[in-house]
């Protein structure tokens, strides 16, 4: 059984995901966290009594080994690591929603303080790719910034929906690290600098990703799922009903490989292995887990794993010894094991004695010739089938996919259970038709909301009428990438007025295969006289995608959706194995919506420009009012007092007032930024390799010269290399 080596109780709250160990004299390592009202407190045990306070920097009252920095607005993130390699110590780095701190904490001193108009609700410190010194990468507001210990904005690219976890992390072998961002669009993506080199799909928020052994990293879920991926291959995953916290990794068995330690929202920490995420330890604390992270706290050249929870309890865990490692468990847990154990005994016994009373039935059967399905035994031949169409829908129903399960004679499908991920709220569907309504054929409308493959994992119970134990089917089926889009007449479909066009060294049967593959098509096209033409109409929004090759490797994909013109180019782009790739391109129903954005964005700017300048000046009133009415206070001007008060409290109201109305100006610009780094980010995602970096480089130059004609050229014919 694996106990705490130390146990602290520290008088402060802690905010979840925000703590961190630093060494800020290079020697002594300090637990940092977020704390209530804006504060962040370190602990540093180790040298009583030689901190003095500053400006920022303030002591305790209630614990002499804590010092709080004042931030004076809400803490998103934080983290610690060598920003300055010339400090040869660990620099605190403090992200809010407007502002972003690199803080000398042993010198009591800023390293720089930059405004951040996307926020910052991610943050991590290390090296990136080819940029020689180590960055302070943030993600916000479909943003990612990186800067280095002077504050020169050294990185800077866009990504599909807020950033909501960070991590560095050698994803691809050669010795340099990604960057891992997942975001709000349930993406996980990896940064090879700028350049996006993986993204996998997940069915919620990314919330907290961490680097592991080798090629391996833990993620979790705002739905409560932990996983393990292996480069772009997910290795395993487990769901549970409390919210994952915290991910770590740590070797806590002491076998050179390690575990990814998890804390849990009803104050549980577990550690399971990377490749099968088996339990091998487990605790729990009182409150639910704020962060766990690892550092050497005991000063005795061994580090510890060290678990904090939202009331301020901290413990710390030394690994086991590789000869102790089958009694990481304590006795309560071994115990539940076990009853686990019993309880798949009990089933498998079950299930033995069912299939023994099959074949008593089925010997009887033979015996007596009669037909009696009650002990559900089926004609041997029987199979299950599949296919999937598409249904226009009704006055009652939307269009959609539909799934058809039949079985091939005169059995019944009793229900059906199918998992697949983005597709059921809960991942899973399940199917259970009343018992006047039993047939062999169960029909599922589907609507997926987002363009991807997805595995279908199909169970459904077989058997007669009358049977009251079934056989269990299983099978999966892939649902195409473009299955919300069927296939309409090309003569009659109205032609879309934006388009994107670009020129493949490839013959038009392979993108007539690539077709087959990823559409669902009554029967499979075949390669028509050139031009190779075939329309489609999307089932969510009847939009009409039109696809267009010419002999000479033209092709022109007609469409008014922008996010649909980049997955086609994306998708297409991986079936050919298509490096490099420049395109033309123009929306101009979507530019002009995004020129109205830009011109919003310029008015928010004046707008909080105007009202900054007048809570300056009202902030001086207040104080030459406030002297004026405690003057006539000590001179028993008693009727000059109450004018000069109610004056105050006019101008106070007034105040008030002003700061509403930049809170919601506030809101409108973040709002409106967030739409143009999701149109540059598009905009990037209709090319492929270098020409895409190029475009999101470009089009942030043309924004920050505040070059919209730029802007526009850009991003529909690319951009030039310098």
């Amino acid at each position: 059984m694996l106990v705490p080596i130390f146990t602290l109780k520290l008088n402060h709250k802690i905010n979840p995901r925000m703590v961190s160990v630093g060494k800020y004299d290079g020697i002594h390592p300090c637990l940092t966290a977020a704390t209530q009202a804006g504060k962040i407190f370190i602990h540093n045990p180790h040298t009583r009594g030689q901190r003095a306070s500053s400006n920022r920097l303030v002591q305790s009252s209630q614990d002499s080994d804590i010092s709080l920095l004042n931030i004076n607005q809400t803490v998103s993130c934080l983290t610690t690591g060598v920003l300055d390699p010339k400090l040869g110590c660990d620099s605190l780095i403090v992200g809010t929603q407007t502002n972003l701190l690199a803080y000398d904490v042993h010198n009591n001193s800023d390293l720089f303080y930059k405004e951040i108009v996307d926020g910052a609700n991610a943050v991590v410190v290390g090296k990136l790719g080819d940029v020689s010194s180590p960055l302070a990468l943030i993600g916000g507001n479909c943003a990612l910034q990186g800067f280095d210990c002077s504050g020169n904005d050294l990185f800077w690219t866009v990504t599909g929906d807020n950033v909501r976890s960070l991590a560095l992390f050698d994803f691809d072998g050669d010795a340099k690290n990604e960057l891992l961002v997942g975001s709000e669009d349930f993406d996980i993506r990896v940064f090879k600098e700028d350049e996006i080199v993986a993204e996998m799909n997940e069915s919620e928020t990314i919330t907290s990703l961490c680097p592991m052994n080798g090629s391996r990293f833990g993620y979790t879920l705002s739905n409560g799922t932990v996983g393990v991926y292996d480069r772009a291959v997910r290795s395993w995953r487990m769901k549970s009903k409390n919210l994952a916290m915290s991910i770590h990794a740590f070797d806590l068995n002491s076998d050179g490989v390690c575990e990814l330690v998890t804390g849990w929202s009803n104050g549980k920490i577990d550690a399971r292995t990377d490749r099968t995420g088996e339990v091998i330890f487990k605790d729990t604390f009182s409150s639910s887990i704020a962060g766990v992270v690892e550092g050497d706290y005991r000063m005795d050249g061994k580090t510890q794993l060290i678990c904090c929870s939202i009331d301020g309890e901290v413990r710390g865990y030394l690994p086991s010894s590789q000869q102790a490692t089958g009694s990481l468990m304590d006795t309560s847990v071994e115990q539940e094991l076990v009853r686990e154990l019993s309880q798949k005994k009990q089933n498998l016994l079950l299930e033995l004695k069912n299939y023994q009373e099959n074949s008593k039935q089925a010997d009887s059967r033979v015996q007596v010739n009669e037909h009696d399905g009650q002990m559900g035994v089926i004609p041997a031949n029987t199979q299950l089938q599949t296919a999937l169409s598409v249904n226009m829908g009704s006055e009652t129903q939307s269009a959609h996919v539909e799934l058809s399960i039949s079985t091939s004679n005169d059995t019944i499908i009793r229900a059906v259970q199918i998992f697949a991920e983005g597709i059921f709220e809960g991942e899973s569907h399940v199917v259970h038709p009343s018992s006047q309504q039993l047939t062999g054929r169960i029909r599922i409308p589907i609507c997926p909301p987002k363009d991807v493959p997805v595995d279908m994992h199909i169970k459904a119970f077989v058997g007669d009428r009358s049977s009251i134990q079934f056989h269990v089917f299983e099978l999966t089926r892939q649902l195409p990438r473009f299955s919300m889009y069927v296939q309409s007449n090309t003569a009659s479909a109205p032609e879309p007025s934006s388009f994107v066009t670009f020129t493949i060294s490839e013959r038009v049967q392979r993108v007539v295969l690539w077709i087959n593959q990823n559409f669902l098509l009554p029967e499979e096209t075949e390669t028509q006289s050139t031009p190779f033409q075939i329309s489609f109409t999307s089932l969510r929004d009847g939009g009409t995608l039109l696809i267009t090759m010419k002999s000479n490797g033209e092709i022109t994909v007609r469409t008014d959706d922008m996010d649909l013109a980049g997955e086609i180019i994306q998708s297409l782009a991986a079936f050919l194995a298509i490096e490099d790739l420049q395109v033309e391109a123009n929306f101009p129903k979507y530019f002009e919506q995004l020129r109205k954005v830009l011109g919003q964005v310029d008015d928010s700017h004046s707008v909080h420009q105007k009202l900054t300048a007048d809570m300056a000046e009202q902030s001086n009133l207040i104080r030459s009012m406030l002297v004026q009415a405690e003057d006539a206070r000590l001179m028993r001007d008693i009727k000059n007092m109450k004018k000069r008060y109610t004056e105050l409290y006019d101008l106070n109201r007034d105040i008030i007032n002003s700061y509403k109305i930049r809170c919601n100006n506030h809101s409108e610009l973040i709002n409106n930024l967030k739409f143009v780094n999701q149109a540059i980010q598009r905009a990037g995602r209709l090319r492929i390799g270098k020409h895409k970096v190029q475009v999101i480089t470009a089009c942030r130059d043309a924004i920050r010269s505040n070059n919209i004609n730029a802007l526009f050229r850009i991003m529909r014919v690319g951009a030039t290399p310098s």
